[in-house]
């Protein structure tokens, strides 16, 4: 029996083997060159055919031919005319169906329908020549029926699965490019939330600035320091001007996002909902600026909201902390041991949304799976407290 390190070593040698296994299946170069082997092993089963019929080669030599015509599968993808090309050229000389069928496919997967309509009727018309002059084989059919029930389907069946896989290629494609368009879509609204939060919040400081300037201006009529206070005044009111210039994105909704006092109210509405929440929050929080405040609560409402959806009943443990200068929200719930009856709805961006909020406040945002609960861990600098 294999002692207790030598057990573990393999286990590991076992499970890094199976991920260079998975890459490499998933490389595209890697299912080239298996599509090209694959293709050779069943033209190879011909060989002994092509030796002896009356074509001048030889079992090493139509070995060597029928290598070189799968290795034009490795040009599938970025030149797939070219394996076409070859297999027509076999057809021509061997009388090779075999690599006609993986060029056909590769065709009409990289290039389309309509390249894969073409290469069949292309196919099916050089193959007609051929039989129609002497020397096809028999066993490649001996009437024109029989002819056109064996080469017409290989054809046929070849490309249409490469028009399927075609299409889901493209379906694929535009999933990955609709999920990119949805997250860079909830970045540009968390921005805009942003601005209207800085605006909201700044704004209004900037005009008891200047409000306050204009009263300590009239208070120093005639003294030394009125003309600074008026400068004051002016600069606060020459800077929520700006403000109002370079922030267009303001949203329509009014108010701006609510801050710490507000976590209770989320944490009813969810326990309403059917999600027990602990909540635990510094008092220092209370102090942070707005902005910050705002910031928290976003990440608490749609931690809630996600957890809602994916751990339906889950415990939600929320802390809020400020600990050396730095506020600390951590919240976390179980992973739900059996997923939900039917999928939520979700458009996949919320956490996007979050990870920007948080970056442009300087901070760090992290979530996922963490020793068997799902942990969201955002961290930023505490700011001047109130």
């Amino acid at each position: 029996m294999l002692d207790l390190p030598a057990a573990q070593a393999l286990r590991q040698a076992t499970a890094a083997g199976r991920r260079l296994a998975g890459r490499w299946a998933r490389a595209p170069r890697a299912q080239d060159a298996l599509t090209a082997l694959s293709c050779l092993a069943l033209m190879s089963l011909d060989v002994p055919g092509l030796a002896e019929a009356d074509n001048s080669l030889n079992g090493p030599l139509a070995a060597l031919v029928l290598a070189c015509g799968a290795a034009s599968l490795l040009l599938r993808r970025t030149a797939p005319w070219v394996a076409y090309a070859v297999a027509l050229g076999l057809i021509g000389w061997l009388h090779e169906l075999t690599l006609a069928q993986f060029a056909l496919y590769s065709l009409a997967r990289y290039r389309g329908r309509l390249a894969g309509t073409l290469g069949v009727i292309g196919y099916v018309a050089f193959a007609y020549v051929m039989f129609t002059l002497p020397g096809w084989p028999v066993h490649r059919g001996d009437s024109l029926s029989s002819f056109l029930s064996l080469v017409v389907p290989i054809g046929v069946l070849a490309a249409g699965v490469g028009v399927a896989a075609n299409r889901q290629d493209l379906v694929r494609a535009l999933q990955v490019q609709r999920a990119e368009t949805s997250t860079l879509h909830a970045v540009q609204q968390e921005r805009s939330r942003i601005a209207r939060d800085v605006h909201d919040f700044v704004g209004r400081e900037l005009t008891l600035l200047s409000v306050r300037s204009q009263v300590l201006a009239r208070r120093a009529t005639g003294g030394t320091f009125e003309d600074g206070f008026e400068e004051l005044s002016e600069t606060a009111r020459s800077a929520h001007r700006m403000l109002n210039e370079i922030i267009v994105g303001r949203g329509v909704d009014g108010a701006p996002t609510p801050g710490i006092d507000a976590l209770p109210g989320l944490v009813e509405r969810s326990e309403r909902a059917g999600t027990p929440v602990d909540l635990l929050v510094d008092g220092a929080a209370h102090r942070l600026s707005p902005i910050r405040q705002a910031a928290v609560h976003r990440v608490v409402q749609e931690c809630l909201t996600n957890a809602a959806k994916h751990a339906p009943g889950g415990r939600v443990d929320v802390r809020v902390q400020v600990v050396g200068g730095h506020l600390h929200v951590n919240v976390r719930n179980a992973l739900p041991a059996v997923g939900p009856a039917s999928s939520p709805v979700s458009a996949g961006t919320g956490t996007a949304g979050m990870s920007e909020r948080i970056h442009t406040l300087g901070g760090t945002f992290a979530a996922g799976p963490c020793q068997g609960a799902y942990a969201v861990l955002a961290t930023l600098p505490a700011g001047d407290l109130a």
